[in-house]
């Protein structure tokens, strides 16, 4: 148990790591914001980890972190941080319902998991957006005078987009390489 708990942990450290390495070299592609690869990063975590709120909690800390840390937004630290840590915990719930009273409870192994996951990618990117431009609205101002709608649709719409692509890919190939190294099994 303690050394399933271990892997888990360093399988945690090593998404968020690569959460970070994937916000620090996108590029803005000349917007005030980029797409929030890490917060697909997170919802990985989740699903791998979805009976374990904690970890979940945790991961989203971090995720709020390192995106704070990393954020080309001006100002956009404690938003980037309040965003992940509010997100992190509607996603949960959300996540708890498709997985115990939905139609997608009755799916079983990874297509229910992938279905959750590009389900939680699209809700979660618009969310998680929502949240940051607001938060940023009221806290540092919107950059050039840009409005909320301008910027939901700049960057918000896109992640939304590009988010359950990337996600459900990585979560694949993730996945695979947990199975082939022997971490987890497939149910």
């Amino acid at each position: 148990m303690r050394n399933q708990k271990t892997k888990n942990m360093i399988i945690n450290a090593i998404l968020l790591g690569i959460g970070l390495v994937l916000n620090s070299i996108i590029p803005a592609f000349g917007l005030p914001i980029t797409p929030d690869l890490p917060l697909a990063m997170l919802f990985i975590i989740m699903v791998l980890n979805r009976e374990d709120y904690a970890t979940c909690l945790i991961a989203g800390i971090i995720t709020g972190i390192f995106t704070a840390l990393t954020t080309k937004f001006p100002g956009g630290q404690l938003p980037n941080f309040l965003d992940k840590l509010i997100t992190v915990n509607v996603m949960f719930i959300l996540m708890k319902a498709m997985f115990m009273t939905s139609p997608i409870s009755k799916i079983s192994g990874i297509k229910r998991d992938m279905i959750v996951l590009g389900i939680m990618l699209i809700i979660g990117t618009c969310v998680s957006g929502t949240l940051f431009i607001s938060i940023a609205k009221v806290m540092v101002g919107l950059p050039g005078g840009a409005s909320f709608v301008a910027l939901f649709v700049a960057a918000v719409l896109p992640a939304m987009v590009v988010n359950p692509i990337f996600g459900v890919f990585l979560y694949r190939v993730i996945l695979t390489a947990l199975v082939r190294g022997q971490f987890r099994n497939v149910k």
